[in-house]
């Protein structure tokens, strides 16, 4: 079978294997395809190797279309159970895992990167986990991105499209399976290595690097879905909760220390306001300049005994208090403080109350990064209360943003990355047809729920025509997540708003 010399020389051409393990390599492709026999000369896979294109776009089309083939013969010899997207992932997971060396060598040319620069390290890993495929290309390529212009800065949009639908076969055979707790969630180190079930996707192709924070082994590894530039998980290699608190600034910055040219920064650690993984505590960082890190401080301030910490906030639609000195220490005393001061607050005026019936509400969402010569920390203030008004949370996107986007604000969101859900790349198709040909969008099921947000922009504009409908409707989704982070900052961008916001500040 050809494909299986085309995987190989895909692996020699990537780096993943040397020219010694060619025979090795395609031994172990027969032992997965239920085959005995190949044709091939090693020499021959060499030269194949030569072909296999180096641009980022066609190497990912390449992989795409020999991993197809490979999943075709599976699927047609009864290797996988069901021919769907769930059960060919399993399967090219493990096809993929037989080039892809063990942790300890990965580990070790890590650790001679490292030795370099931190940014050597980070590039090798960077590239060698899109190699593997645990980062699919071909398939981040299929999301929806663009820029949109804001009173805040340039906003980030992306309609996600790489994570594959499940099917309704995988989702009843899901369903219908043995429970199991292992890993004990998608963030384990024993996804390493893992061969996936239906209900778990496999990771035989993936590689962790341990990295040690304030004394501690944690992982470091790239997400998958990779929603901006080398966007990277940082966790705990311990199955614990999530918990803002003086740990948690240190271990930022410890990590901001080994890797200076990452941000990294944590989810809120209670429900609405935090991340989609609660239960195991872990950062989110990466190569990239987000909107508010751009942002500019509108106004400071000084509080006795940080005279020493640059102190103000930030001109952002959420709450954002940004610290910046040459020494990490005091900036993590100054944000125990405010830390402290907020999980206390309470102003009924400004509907912000610390709790209620003994439940917890605030919290923060902390951003740590170096900037020049100095470290920079922003804390995001959030608030989870609900009401019988907005039942999923007073700060969280309001009912009539919905129709974009409904899901939790976490941090990605929160530094200026819209991850809009991929029922919007249909509907936003069929949307701008719609309007080109004057239909009545209530009359529309699937369209009705966007019509007041289009009678509302198609006001501002003298003429929506085929030449510019595309730009006008990216611009009005940006304007939309703009008013989803103004919908989750807990001081409103109003006088009466930032008023009470500095009525928190003038308490520390």
């Amino acid at each position: 079978m050809n494909a299986i010399n085309k995987l190989a020389a895909y692996g020699l051409s990537t780096g993943l294997i040397e020219k010694e393990d060619i025979i090795y390599t395609v031994n172990s492709l027969l032992i997965q395809l239920g085959l005995d026999a190949a044709e091939y000369e090693a020499e021959d896979i060499e030269k194949l190797a030569k072909e296999v294109p180096s641009g980022e776009k066609e190497l990912a089309s390449y992989l795409e279309a020999v991993l197809k083939e490979l999943n075709d013969y599976a699927a047609a010899n009864g290797l996988i159970e069901n021919d769907s997207v769930v059960y060919r992932d399993l399967f090219d997971t493990k096809l993929m895992g037989t080039m892809v060396a063990r942790p300890s060598e990965v580990i070790g040319k890590f650790k001679e990167e490292y030795a370099k620069s931190p940014e050597a390290a980070t590039d090798f890993y960077y590239n060698f986990s899109k190699n593997t495929d645990y980062i699919r290309r071909y398939r981040i390529a299929r999301d929806m991105k663009w820029i949109a212009p804001t009173e805040y800065g340039d906003l980030d949009i992306t309609i996600n499209l790489s994570k594959p639908e499940k099917d309704p076969k995988a989702i009843a055979a899901a369903r219908n399976a043995k429970q199991s707790g292992y890993p004990k969630c998608q963030l384990c180190w024993e996804n390493e290595g893992y061969s996936g079930r239906v209900d778990h996707p496999a990771r035989e192709n993936h590689r962790i690097i341990p990295v040690t924070i304030q004394d501690s082994k944690w992982g470091f590894q790239y997400s998958p879905y990779v929603y901006y530039n080398e966007h990277c998980i940082v966790f705990n290699s311990r199955h614990i909760p999530m918990k803002i608190e003086h740990g948690t600034f240190c271990k930022l910055f410890d990590f901001v220390k080994q890797f200076p040219h990452y941000f990294v920064g944590s989810n809120a650690d209670l429900p609405i306001v935090g991340g989609s993984i609660l239960s195991h505590d872990h950062f989110q960082g990466g190569h990239y300049t987000f909107a508010m890190a751009k942002a500019p401080v509108e106004r400071t301030f000084t509080v006795k005994g940080f005279e020493d910490v640059a102190s103000g906030i930030v001109k952002w639609p959420m709450s954002v208090i940004r610290l910046s000195a040459p020494d990490y220490n005091r900036i993590i005393a100054f944000a125990d403080v405010i830390l402290e001061k907020w999980r206390g607050y309470t102003d009924e005026a400004a509907f912000i109350f610390a709790e209620t019936d003994g439940t917890p509400h605030n919290t923060i969402t902390p951003i740590a990064r170096k900037r020049g010569d100095n470290y920079e920390l922003d804390l995001v203030l959030r608030n989870n209360i609900t009401t019988d008004e907005h039942p999923l949370g007073v700060y969280h996107p309001h009912a009539e943003l919905h129709h974009i986007k409904k899901e939790n604000i976490g941090l990605i969101e929160v530094m200026g990355l819209a991850v809009l859900p991929a029922r919007l790349k249909d509907e936003m198709a069929q949307l701008k047809e719609a309007i080109l040909e004057g239909r009545d969008l209530r009359a529309d099921e699937v369209l009705e729920k966007h019509a007041d947000w289009v009678d509302a922009f198609s006001r501002k504009y003298d003429s929506i025509n085929k030449d510019n409908i595309d730009e006008i409707v990216q611009n009005e989704i940006g304007e939309v997540f703009m008013h989803v982070l103004e919908d989750a900052g807990v001081y409103k961008r109003t006088p009466e708003g930032q008023a009470a916001f500095d009525r928190f500040v003038q308490t520390l």
